[in-house]
C-alpha cells in the first residue's frame, strides 16, 4: 500500500460521499479535487456547478479559482452567478454542498464571520460568501476542515451557516432544506443523530478515541459500530498526485 497524507485521505473521503447523478456546487482546494476525484471514479456522471457560473464543468486540469477559465471547458453552459445562485441554490437543484469554516459546534453550525463577540471581535473573519445560502439549500452538506479543539467548540461564537441550528426540529422550523450529512476532517468521519448532534462514525487509521476526544470542546459520542476509515486506494492515490493536482497547490 503506497503511504498516503491526511489530505490524500480526506480527498477519498469527501468523494465517496458522492454518488453518481448528484449535482454538487463546488469550490476550490479539497472540495474541488475531491469532486474531480470521484467523477473520475466511481460518479462519472456528477454535475459540478461552481460558484462562478460554470454548470456541468469538466475542467481539463486544475482550477486556481471559481473565475479560472479552465472550468468552461466542457461546460454545458455559463451563467451570471446570480442566475446560478437564483435558479439552481435557492430553487433546490443541488443536491449537495461542500463548506468548510473556523467554528463548527455539535450541531453542525459553521461561523466564518468572527472570533469573539460580534460588536467587538477578536478576529473578523472573511464572512460567508455564498456558504449561508448553500447551506441552507442544498439537500446535503458535507464539511471538510482540520480537527482542533479551537476548530470544533462547544458553541460557535457566531452562526454563518446553518447546520441543525438547536436540534432537527429547530432547522425544519426555520424552512431550510436538508442539511449537514457528514464532517470529514484529518482525524474521523462524523455524522449527525436524530436529534442532529454530531457523532463520530469512523477513526481513520492511527488515530485513538481520546485524540478525537481532546480536539473537541464537548463530550463526543461515538457510533456504537465504530470503525476505521478505509484508507484511499492506489488509483485514488495515483490520480490525486498524478492527474488532479500533479504541483502539489493543495496537497503538498
Amino acid at each position: 500500500m503506497t503511504e498516503y497524507t491526511d489530505t490524500e485521505l480526506m480527498i477519498s473521503r469527501a468523494s465517496q460521499e458522492l454518488q453518481d447523478g448528484d449535482t454538487t456546487l463546488v469550490g476550490v482546494g479539497i472540495p474541488n479535487l475531491a469532486c474531480n476525484l470521484a467523477k473520475r471514479t466511481h460518479a462519472p456522471d456528477l454535475e459540478m456547478i461552481y460558484e462562478s457560473g460554470t454548470i456541468d464543468s469538466n475542467p481539463s486540469k486544475l482550477p486556481l479559482s471559481i473565475g479560472d477559465p479552465v472550468l468552461a471547458t466542457g461546460a454545458r453552459s455559463i451563467v451570471p452567478m446570480i442566475q446560478g445562485f437564483g435558479y439552481y441554490l435557492q430553487s433546490g437543484r443541488i443536491d449537495v454542498g461542500f463548506l468548510g469554516g473556523a467554528q463548527i459546534d455539535r450541531y453542525g453550525n459553521i461561523n466564518s464571520t468572527v472570533i469573539g463577540d460580534y460588536d467587538d471581535p477578536t478576529v473578523r473573519l472573511p464572512g460567508s460568501g455564498g456558504a449561508c445560502e448553500i447551506a441552507s439549500n442544498t439537500d446535503r452538506t458535507i464539511i471538510i476542515t482540520p480537527h482542533s479543539r479551537r476548530r470544533f467548540p462547544d458553541e460557535v461564537d457566531f452562526v454563518t451557516s446553518p447546520g441543525y441550528v438547536g436540534g432537527r426540529d429547530n432547522r425544519e422550523r426555520l424552512g431550510l432544506r436538508g442539511g449537514p450529512e457528514a464532517v470529514i476532517t484529518d482525524k474521523a468521519v462524523m455524522r449527525f443523530d436524530d436529534g442532529g448532534e454530531m457523532y463520530v462514525e469512523s477513526l481513520h487509521p492511527g488515530v485513538t478515541r481520546d485524540a478525537v476526544q481532546q480536539a473537541t470542546g464537548w463530550e463526543l459520542q461515538f457510533s456504537s459500530e465504530l470503525v476505521e476509515t478505509n484508507p484511499p486506494t492506489e488509483r485514488e492515490i495515483d490520480l490525486i498526485r498524478n492527474d488532479l493536482d500533479p504541483d502539489g497547490v493543495y496537497t503538498d
